[in-house]
């Protein structure tokens, strides 16, 4: 089994700008910081390919930090009878669990019933599930009478559901999962950068790609980088880049609302998925953080952001959900945070956007721009693999076999355990322990178990480069509970200032900025 080294490690984004003037040819060169994009970069470095990924603002911030968390199969495929997506989702999903376990966690899940004949369906729909799993199934689907449902569920609503059925799928920190596939491609020498934005593609006589053009954000300054292999792994904004090409795509984005609750609502270890509510949509009620996540909504909109708001309707959906299947009824009020994200779906024939499939799609334009597209998160190793073997395909990359199948993520290490907070870290939260000896043990809230420790070490050794990188990706006290994260946003912005050396002016600017944001994310 192959696996990433232990050595000493900083991810420092000015030392990358070093590199990146010293040569600025490369075989790879890959737009886009989020999960597809990471996954590309770490299977195009680990097989030796000289590899750069741009990221336009911070890696994961669009929708690679904004899913329900899950690494699943995609119970709702079945419906739709899309097998192979479903075969194909739960081999990788076994593969982030053997290569990426310190960021992966087996989830028990339980479909509540009124009777006993939906109970039957789903009980035969979910042993599908396991027979299409196969040997990388977690555990076995299983019946559960109203005794054997009631004890297993507090917080649920016992006057509505006679029969349960639990299977077991998986849950992960989407943000963090993205950062360590950053961090492992930089093990194999990949240049990776945020706040680099493509401005222009550049074409030789022919119109062929021969490399693009970007901007430093933080230091406004320029770069020309050169490549015969660009792919374009933008997902929602991928239109931004096609249009530089003179092409374009057939994407259909959808919008994605989750809601956070504090967990006595549904103080469980077990997950909840309802299978039929009003608009058709399976939901979800999943502890994370030590907190419940619920969503998600599936709505078709035109206008693209980096900062999705969600509709009143979505929010009133999700709680009126949650109100019908729990005994403490939650408001509006009871709200910690609210996040979106959008999802690039590939265009069908199926009229609305939640029966779009979420299979991916792998295109060489006529400037021989490769474009990757749609897919899920569990799913990113294997459209990384395929997109590579195209390009070597379609001639733009020499022939260089694929590693990632068996290759554990940098800072696994089997024989070290850490609580929630720090498992996420593998072997680097040793480094988070030896600086909690010192005044960085100071909690960032009273709350939360957050350290400066933690934010130290997302400047130093993370590429996170302001307040909303820290508190949004790096911990995900934004996503958490939206007001915890204004009350301590200050204090944690003077000290990003004062490691960057900020002055007044651009301090409080930063401050202001990440406030606007975070409001957003309150009711």
């Amino acid at each position: 089994m192959l696996s990433l080294s232990k050595k000493g490690y900083f991810l420092k984004r000015d030392e990358g700008f070093l590199r990146l003037k010293e040569n600025n040819n490369f075989d790879v060169i890959i737009i886009g910081g989020g999960a597809t994009g990471s996954a590309l970069a770490f299977d195009s470095a680990s097989r030796g390919y000289k590899t750069l990924l741009l990221e336009a603002y911070d890696f994961a911030k669009g929708t690679s930090s904004r899913s329900t968390k899950l690494l699943h199969g995609g119970v709702r495929y079945l419906a739709q009878a899309n097998f192979s997506l479903v075969r194909e989702a739960l081999r990788e999903r076994n593969r982030f669990f053997n290569n990426a376990p310190h960021l992966c966690k087996q989830q028990n899940f339980i479909i509540p019933n009124e009777g006993i004949t939906e109970a039957l369906y789903y009980y035969l729909g979910l042993k599908l599930y396991d027979m299409l799993a196969g040997k990388f199934n977690f555990k076995k689907t299983s019946f559960l009478n109203k005794i054997e449902l009631n004890a297993k569920l507090l917080g649920l609503d016992r006057t509505k559901f006679n029969y349960g059925i639990s299977y077991t799928d998986g849950r992960f920190d989407d943000a963090r999962m993205a950062l360590s596939l950053i961090q492992s491609a930089y093990e194999y020498k990949a240049l990776v950068l945020n706040y680099s934005l493509v401005t222009n593609l550049l074409k030789d006589e022919q119109g062929y790609i021969k490399g693009l053009i970007f901007e430093d954000l933080i230091h406004q300054q320029e770069f020309e980088v050169y490549s015969k292999c660009v792919i374009n792994a933008t997902g929602v904004f991928a239109s931004n880049i096609l249009k530089m090409d003179k092409s374009s795509n057939d994407l259909v984005l959808s919008q994605g609302v989750h809601i956070v609750l504090d967990k006595e609502f549904f103080p469980n270890e077990y997950a909840l998925m309802i299978p039929k509510t009003e608009d058709g949509r399976v939901l979800f009620i999943i502890p994370w953080y030590d907190k419940l996540l619920l969503g998600t909504t599936d709505t078709e909109v035109k206008k693209l952001s980096y900062e999705p708001k969600a509709f009143e309707e979505e929010i009133d959906f999700i709680l009126n959900e949650a109100y019908k299947m729990l005994v403490k009824k939650p408001q509006r009020s009871d709200i910690k945070s609210v996040f979106v994200g959008l999802r690039p779906l590939i265009k069908s024939s199926a009229k609305e956007s939640k029966k779009l499939s979420r299979s991916h799609k792998i295109e060489l334009h006529s400037s021989r721009l490769i474009d990757i597209s749609g897919g899920k998160y569990t799913t990113i190793r294997a459209m990384a693999e395929q997109c590579i073997q195209k390009a070597i395909k379609w001639g733009l990359l020499e022939s260089k076999v694929c590693k990632t199948k068996n290759l554990k993520l940098i800072f696994y290490d089997e024989k070290m355990q850490f609580d929630e907070r720090l498992s996420v870290y593998g072997t680097q939260a040793t480094k988070i322990k030896e600086l909690e000896k010192t005044k960085l043990a100071k909690k960032i809230h009273p709350e939360y178990p957050y350290t400066y420790a933690q934010v130290f070490h997302a400047l130093e050794e993370e590429m996170a480069q302001n307040v909303e990188d820290i508190l949004a990706r790096r911990i995900r006290l934004l996503f958490i509970d939206a007001k915890a994260c204004i009350e301590c946003a200050k204090e944690v912005n003077d000290f990003v200032a004062q490691y960057f050396k900020w002055d007044k002016q651009r301090t409080d600017r930063a401050l202001a900025e990440f406030l606007s944001l975070a409001r957003k994310y309150q009711i």
